[in-house]
């Protein structure tokens, strides 16, 4: 049989997967949605971590029966970064998953912010630490273990806890450029045995646990491959490899990356950095405007019917900062800036271009940001997930963007799960 890689990619509506071959090319692929998180208060985001494992199951098992001509040798997770979840060392879940939207450790977020760096990651509300806290800040806090989405799932896979990697880990107060947890959590007091070890994404770290491989129909000498965020994936994905090259991933929310020989670090505007292969980083942030606002107004068919009546060379006075509830994360950290949806024309076309408008105008502000004087101008935008398939909203963005916009949307964060899988374990003789 001939060997293949498998990513598995958790976001926001859904679970996705895909199966490589030793080239990098797509062999299977497999998909299932996801209930949407629940929102019972403003800037509150939670889900129940069962629903991505029941899809998990659900995805591996499809894609397995679509693979069999083929042996998977390795296996890595992708998933939204700074959700957050405490789980018992059995892996079973103290409660929900906070989501990586989520609003509420605002205080704990203020008591970081004496600890921490200036501009640290980790010191926002919406940093996996400050959600960490959180929900240790609810109750009993013995025999536990922090874990991210990615972390959690591929914890699942083997049956038992496993190290984090150094992307997701970033947010929970990694210190990625030292390779180390910093001296300064020791302010905080956390429990013995909480934050995990930390590896570069792409380490093979276990085999896949036997009731899985039953499961699924998966081999049994399936190793699980430490994952990353789902951005760092969707970049991954397009092959970013060289400075100066950029990414935009379109989903419910917009995220824009940068390769850069350098990392940064600024938590007032958002920016972080999470190292890639090549001795490169990806720096960039992610906004929470996105596809989630302009649900809320339109259907995915008023979508695209209403897009093919934009004329997108034409730009309008409007001035939004589409939001789908206060707070924004890059290229401004500020968690109770409100939403900007005013005036709303009676012409539904007009108010759709409005809001595209405002998102290319977050697009453009956040690549001013991370351009840098003493690397590679920014260059092309490459371009994923739904939105990037839209010509008008392409259009929009490519005139305030002041660059060619590509359209990526035929590519996704799975496969840049994969190739860590492939990275983690490659061909025999390679």
């Amino acid at each position: 049989m001939k060997p293949c890689w498998i990513g598995l990619d958790l976001g926001t509506s859904g679970c996705r997967a895909v199966a490589l071959d030793a080239r990098g090319e797509a062999l299977a692929r497999a998909s299932r949605s996801l209930p949407p998180p629940r929102r019972s208060a403003p800037g509150h985001a939670e889900q129940n971590p069962d629903l991505w494992w029941r899809a998990t199951l659900a995805v591996l098992s499809e894609l397995t029966a679509a693979l069999p001509r083929h042996h998977p040798r390795a296996l890595a997770v992708d998933a939204t970064s700074a959700t957050m979840l405490l789980c018992r060392a059995d892996l079973t879940p103290l409660g929900p998953a906070l989501m990586y939207d989520d609003q509420r450790a605002t205080e704990q977020a203020r008591r970081l912010a004496q600890l921490a760096p200036a501009h640290s990651p980790a010191a926002t509300p919406s940093s996996s630490l400050a959600k960490l806290l959180w929900l240790l800040d609810q109750g009993s806090t013995a025999g536990l273990r922090a874990c991210h989405q990615a972390e959690w799932i591929a914890a699942r896979l083997a049956g038992r806890l496993l190290p984090g990697d150094e992307n997701n880990a970033l947010k929970l107060g990694y210190d990625p450029v030292a390779g180390t947890w910093p001296a300064w959590l020791a302010g905080l007091n956390l429990p013995a045995g909480l934050l995990p070890e930390v590896v570069p994404p792409g380490t093979a770290l276990a085999t896949l646990d036997p009731a899985v491989a039953r499961l699924t129909g998966l081999p049994g000498d399936c190793r699980i491959v430490a994952g990353t965020t789902d951005s760092t994936a969707a970049a991954l994905a397009v092959g970013l490899d060289q400075p100066g090259q950029a990414v935009t991933s379109l989903g419910s929310t917009l995220v824009m990356k940068v390769v850069s020989r350098k990392p940064r670090f600024d938590g007032g505007l958002g920016i972080y950095s999470h190292r890639i292969p090549g001795g490169l980083w990806l720096v960039g942030g992610a906004s929470n405007s996105g596809g989630r606002v302009l649900r809320r107004f339109f259907s995915d068919e008023e979508l695209g019917e209403l897009s093919k009546r934009i004329r997108p060379d034409r730009g309008l006075c409007l001035n939004y900062y589409p939001l789908p509830a206060p707070g924004e994360r890059f290229p401004v950290a500020a968690p109770e800036l409100a939403p900007r949806l005013t005036p709303v024309p009676r012409d539904r076309v007009r108010f759709l271009q409005g809001l595209l408008e405002g998102m290319a105008r977050i697009e453009a502000r956040a690549y001013a940001l991370l351009a840098e004087p003493d690397e590679p101008a920014v260059g092309p935008v490459r371009s994923l997930g739904g939105g990037a398939a839209n010509p008008a909203w392409r259009a929009i963005r490519a005139r305030i963007l002041k660059r060619p916009v590509s359209d990526d949307s035929n590519r996704e964060a799975a496969e840049g799960a994969a190739r860590l899988a492939l990275r983690g374990v490659p061909p025999q003789g390679v």
